[in-house]
């Protein structure tokens, strides 16, 4: 047993995804925790078991299977905790995403002020905003009511009221929300949240409480400037797992497996991000992008202040119908030569079978070029909720983030790391320099569940190989004409060698640095060139090889594509190649 400040030697983690239920096994290696293994089953929630926790015991089996361990008695309890014998467990958490959008009524004073914020905390989860109520809203009370009891909501989120403010206009909405809930069969009411004027919250609570379960949370806008949605979003989080319980068999299953360790992987992922924010002390934020089968979740970390956003249609399963409409974008980014009419029905085959996974080139070519679209759709509509994430099809990304952590089996089961690192690339457009961090196990929504239960495994794991450094990223904005010397670099790595590289606008060069190896870059540039930083002339900055070494995207941004089809598909493939692809 350990002596230090581990508490708790092995933990079982468990996370139920749309298609995949996966049962992760840490425990203590040489003094720090250690990812060991992790179990797979398909996930249970349709089909011929329809309860998640069978896919959940599954996963459980096969990773009984792998390691050799045994977890679960003969009883089919898990065995807690940890026995000398090597025999069961010491902690468990759960994360899970599976599950229809939570149907939300979204309620508000002023559209642009506690409407939006509450709109943006919806956005935080897996919820779907199928009405809005605000002051200004015009409609009868009757109409109003109808549409409530049309839409059938899950949930109604409630904000309104700067702290010490308005109280006779949120109580009016109020009375709306309860002739609603009151002609609603109790069984399809919705559960409330309310998140405004502090000071009504007991009024608040005693007006609905007889009619349905009422969740009190602090001021999500306490005044004009201020909009703090951390407290309310775990307040989110147990209402939305309360409302899934309902809606699924098997989630208070999992709920008791965990001794109530579960979480939704968005918050979870979040969380995350937040802590990393917090760790780097570095002036840039962190950025995780957790590409799913239905949902992509975008986090984004300013020292401890959280963006969160799930956008859902939109996934490589379930999620691609959200990319219909774009066919031709995607085409845009194929190397090979395929009809639009084949992308379109390789698209509904993934709506249909979700888990399926690419057979050809072009299937991996489709999958792939539908992965860019996904992150620019995600990027473009994440700047929309949350200025500080600066995002536009003419500029890239040019909010600084170090590190941008990438999730999502379309990343970590590509066949090589340049492909993951070309996709985010091609996806992002990032401008100035940062590090990709390749999340190759999906571990990190499954780390910020951990850190409720145990603190230290989480930074010890992300410390650990269970992380892929892809590299170092360097992305120039130039004047400079396509082909012409837009910058010179000189890397100095540690010990003396030096190498000298002459970029010309449009390249992407890869500079040898072994993986772990630090280096000095020294950048002079031509052409106003710059960094991100609107600087020119020259910059110097210390730089760490990844598994890729250290990479130059001198391609442009916004990244400018041939409009020819033969160019555009060669130049493309011309880039795979340059990283390994």
């Amino acid at each position: 047993m350990m002596t230090s400040l581990i508490d708790v030697d092995s933990l079982l983690a468990i996370d139920v995804g749309s298609v995949n239920t996966r049962a992760f096994l840490f425990d203590v290696a040489d003094g720090s925790y250690r990812f060991l293994a992790a179990g797979t089953a398909p996930t249970t929630f349709e089909g011929t078991y329809n309860n998640i926790s069978e896919g959940a015991h599954q996963a459980l089996d096969n990773l009984q299977e792998i390691t050799g361990r045994t977890f679960i008695g003969k009883d089919g309890r898990l065995i807690v905790p940890a026995k000398g014998d090597g025999t069961g467990i010491d902690a468990m958490v759960c994360t899970f995403s599976i599950g229809p959008s939570i149907q939300t009524v979204v309620v508000g004073l002023l559209s642009d002020v506690s409407l939006e914020s509450a709109q943006r905390l919806v956005a935080s989860t897996y919820s779907a905003v199928v009405e809005n109520l605000g002051l200004i809203d015009r409609r009868s009370m009757e109409t109003k009511i109808d549409a409530i009891i049309r839409a059938q909501p899950d949930l109604v989120v409630i904000a309104g009221g700067l702290e010490g403010g308005a109280s006779r206009s949120v109580m009016k909405l109020l009375d709306i929300i309860g002739l609603a809930c009151f002609l609603l069969p109790s069984e399809k009411r919705p559960e409330v949240i309310y998140a405004g004027n502090q000071a009504l919250s007991e009024r608040v609570k005693t007006k609905l409480d007889r009619f349905t379960t009422v969740r009190l949370a602090p001021n999500i806008r306490p005044n004009f400037a201020t909009e703090d949605f951390s407290p309310a979003q775990a307040v989110m989080n147990d209402a939305v797992l309360n409302i899934r319980m309902r809606q699924m068999t098997g989630v208070r299953q999992l709920f008791d497996l965990v001794n109530g360790n579960l979480s939704l992987t968005s918050s979870s992922y979040g969380r995350m991000i937040r802590f990393l924010s917090q760790v780097y002390t570095t002036n840039k934020g962190v950025l995780g992008i957790d590409v799913g089968a239905n949902t992509t979740t975008v986090a984004a970390g300013f020292g401890g202040k959280l963006s969160l956003n799930v956008f859902q249609p939109l996934g490589m399963g379930d999620g691609l119908s959200g990319i219909l409409p774009h066919i031709a974008e995607i085409n845009h980014w194929l190397p090979l030569l395929v009809q639009e009419k084949d992308i379109s029905e390789y698209i509904y085959n993934k709506l249909y079978h979700p888990g399926a996974v690419p057979t050809t080139l072009d299937d991996l070519a489709i999958e792939q070029a539908c992965a860019r679209l996904i992150l620019r759709l995600a990027m473009r509509q994440m700047s929309g909720w949350h200025p500080q994430v600066n995002y536009s099809t003419n500029l890239g990304l040019t909010t600084a983030f170090e590190p941008i952590i990438a999730s999502g089996s379309i990343f970590s089961q590509a066949p090589t790391p340049g492909q993951a690192l070309l996709m985010l690339l091609d996806g992002l457009q990032p401008v100035g320099v940062t590090t990709f961090v390749l999340d190759q196990n999906n571990l990190l929504a499954t780390l910020g569940a951990a850190a409720a239960v145990n603190s230290l495994l989480p930074v010890q794991i992300l410390e650990s190989s269970a992380f892929m450094n892809l590299g170092t990223v360097v992305s120039p904005v130039s004047d400079a004409r396509y082909g012409t010397l837009m910058m010179r670099a000189k890397m100095t790595v540690e010990g003396g060698a030096e190498t000298h590289w002459d970029i010309k606008q449009g390249s992407l060069v890869v500079l040898p640095l072994p993986q772990g190896q630090k280096a000095r870059l020294r950048l002079e540039y031509s052409h106003g060139t710059h960094i991100g930083l609107g600087r020119t002339g020259s910059s110097s900055l210390n730089v760490v090889g990844g598994v890729l070494g250290l990479v130059i995207d001198a391609r442009g941004r916004p990244l400018g594509l041939p409009a020819d089809d033969a160019r555009r598909r060669e130049q493309i493939k011309k880039w795979q190649w340059t990283l390994g692809g």
